[in-house]
């Protein structure tokens, strides 16, 4: 039997990545993966995506009796056209990454009023909620963190900043110990963003998140903290800014203000 009577569908992948396959199909599909050694790779990328995501929002998983009641009852119901699990799935780890960090997120002004207790965070900020994910799905990343490296800056700069329309200056943070790894473009409010990352010497990494927010003009710092994860963010003439990594909030807040610095350089040039 040929490839083309033996084919594997993005959705079997999936399932195949969330365990819902019996043993009969998993090892299929694992024959199939041994000729396919680049579909392999990507799909041994999301197991360890979805083992990262796992085991950060493990603190907030939750099962009741009535669980099997709603999934028995969803079985039951007739179905109205034909939608991918695939996408299903994709989408729902979507809703528990923004579900778990606007029910455990901790926002304050800190930098302008540090004293101020901190405040439970409005659901329609989401833009730390995209760069804490950001953070997380591609600062582990050892052969694929960034699409272009820091030994092309200049066309980085270039190209992130073509597709925001900004005149963007890639911060320089040496003086705090991180250099440039590079960076990539990534949705940001269902548009182009872009992110840029940072390493220090130890190998901790920092990532700085920039898209487009018309929905807020106003400049206001903030913080957000989700299970050690810091993010400070800011929104600047219609450019949301948000500065993560799992470090001290003291570090990330002088790396926060240094970016704001040379970023408003940026903006008057």
């Amino acid at each position: 039997m040929t490839d083309d009577f033996n084919t594997v569908s993005e959705d079997e992948l999936h399932a195949y990545v969330d365990g819902q396959l019996s043993q009969p199909e998993r090892e299929r599909i694992e024959a199939w993966l041994e000729r396919h050694p680049a579909r392999a790779e990507e799909v041994r990328q999301w197991q360890a995506q979805a083992a990262a995501l796992k085991s950060h929002f493990a603190s907030y998983a939750r099962s009741d009796d009535s669980d099997r009641v709603l999934v028995a009852t969803r079985r039951a119901a007739p179905k109205v056209g034909a939608i991918s699990s695939g996408i299903v799935r994709r989408a729902a780890a979507g809703l528990l990454i923004f579900a778990a960090g606007a029910l455990t997120g901790l926002y304050t002004p800190a930098i302008v009023a540090p004293d101020r207790p901190l405040q439970i965070a409005e659901e329609r900020e989401t833009l730390p909620r995209q760069a804490q994910s950001a953070f997380l799905i591609y600062a582990s990343e050892v052969r694929h963190p960034v699409e272009v490296g820091a030994d092309e800056q200049g066309h980085l700069a270039n190209w992130l900043g073509k597709r925001l329309d900004y005149a963007l200056r890639i911060p320089d943070l040496s003086t705090l110990g991180f250099s440039l790894v590079g960076g990539r473009l990534v949705p940001v409010n269902g548009k182009a963003g872009a992110m840029l990352m940072y390493e220090d010497g130890t190998g901790q990494r920092l990532t700085v998140l920039l898209g487009r927010d018309t929905e807020n003009r106003e400049t206001s710092f903030r913080i957000a903290s989700q299970s050690g994860v810091e993010t400070f963010y800011w929104i600047d003439s219609g450019i949301g800014y948000a500065v993560t990594g799992e470090v001290s909030r003291d570090l990330l807040q002088k790396v926060a203000h240094e970016c704001y610095r040379q970023f408003e350089g940026s903006s008057e040039s």
